[in-house]
């Protein structure tokens, strides 16, 4: 099969971008399996085990999809109609109801999807041979903070006050100290550790050292990378129980609440979690092959003439608030 991935971005990715990750991962499992695979992406992307195109987003996009293609799988709401068989991928959140998707567009995880009035999702997963390896023997102290700090919805906020309370560090990775976009935010605090926008070398080094990711978000998480990364150096996770997170963090992997207090109470005894077992539970749940199953499935479903959606997926209730709530 002849699998052409339009997406807007450019990879591969070195620091930041969930979907860009996600798309190579996808692509290097296709060709794995005997599938050819073209990326569609912006200009300067490079790929050893794919042909890369250009994106011209000034020109019609299906005149730069390759003769040959079997399927289209595109990465963002297309802008016009796409005239090969296709999948849309939605990778994140809207609360425009007016926006309609294409019948055949998958989510990335089952709240995502149900927001839309859609079953059809796929969880992001990662190739995890390509991220340094674990140790999971080491001594871990303070905490972390994985995400764009910039956007208010990640809620560093009450991530650095549950680290204050709990009188420990907190390593900020995507942030930093001297933030103009957040209305001029200084923070001098010793403790609260800024690493900047992160590759993997580096945050590896620092989650493998941290008793968990304090991921205290404010939306309706679609699917968040952070969590699964972290869960692969052995972190639990203590986040909101909003979006994707439920589903995501079990029992046995971390703690949800809204509540500041809480969330304060369940890092204080971080240290009763299997660092062993939240390593396992996301090397083989959230893998490449996994997602790549899935991407596959739907492929089929769609060259064969079925449908992803009985119609097409439209956000069902806007969220009023900006953000949601948080008990500080």
């Amino acid at each position: 099969m002849h699998i052409t991935i339009v997406y807007e971005g450019k990879i591969p990715v070195k620091i930041y971008g969930g979907t860009g990750r996600d798309i190579w991962y996808l692509g290097e499992e296709l060709t794995k399996r005997g599938h050819k695979v073209t990326y569609l992406v912006a200009e300067g992307s490079i790929s050893p085990f794919a042909d890369v195109n250009f994106l011209d987003k000034s020109r019609d996009i299906n005149a730069q999809i390759p003769a040959g293609t079997d399927i289209v799988n595109i990465h963002y709401p297309p802008k016009q109609p796409i005239n090969k068989p296709h999948m849309v991928s939605i990778h994140g959140n809207t609360n425009n109801p007016e926006i309609i998707f294409p019948i055949n567009t998958h989510f990335v995880s089952k709240n995502h999807a149900e927001r839309f009035g859609s079953e059809a999702f796929i969880y992001n997963g990662m190739n995890w041979d390509d991220y340094p390896k674990p140790n999971l023997n080491m001594p871990r102290k303070g905490f972390h903070f994985l995400g764009n700090a910039a956007w208010k919805v990640k809620n560093l906020k009450a991530a650095m006050k549950i680290a204050r309370r709990n009188k420990t560090s907190l390593d900020v990775l995507g942030g930093y100290r001297f933030n103009f976009k957040m209305g001029m935010r200084f923070t001098f605090d010793p403790k609260i550790r800024f690493h900047g926008m992160v590759g993997n070398d580096v945050k590896a080094a620092a989650i493998q050292q941290s008793n968990g990711l304090i991921f205290p978000v404010l939306w309706n998480e679609p699917m968040g990378l952070a969590i699964i990364e972290s869960l692969f150096y052995g972190s639990p996770v203590f986040g909101t129980p909003y979006g994707a997170l439920p589903e995501l963090v079990t029992e046995s992997v971390g703690f949800l609440s809204n509540s500041l207090t809480e969330l304060v109470d369940a890092t204080a005894i971080a240290g009763e979690y299997n660092n062993k077992i939240c390593h396992e539970y996301a090397l083989e749940r959230f893998n490449a092959k996994r997602m790549c199953d899935k991407y596959l499935e739907y492929f089929e479903m769609i060259l064969n003439g079925k449908k992803l959606n009985e119609k097409a997926p439209q956000l069902i209730e806007k969220q009023e608030s900006k953000y949601l709530p948080f008990e500080y």
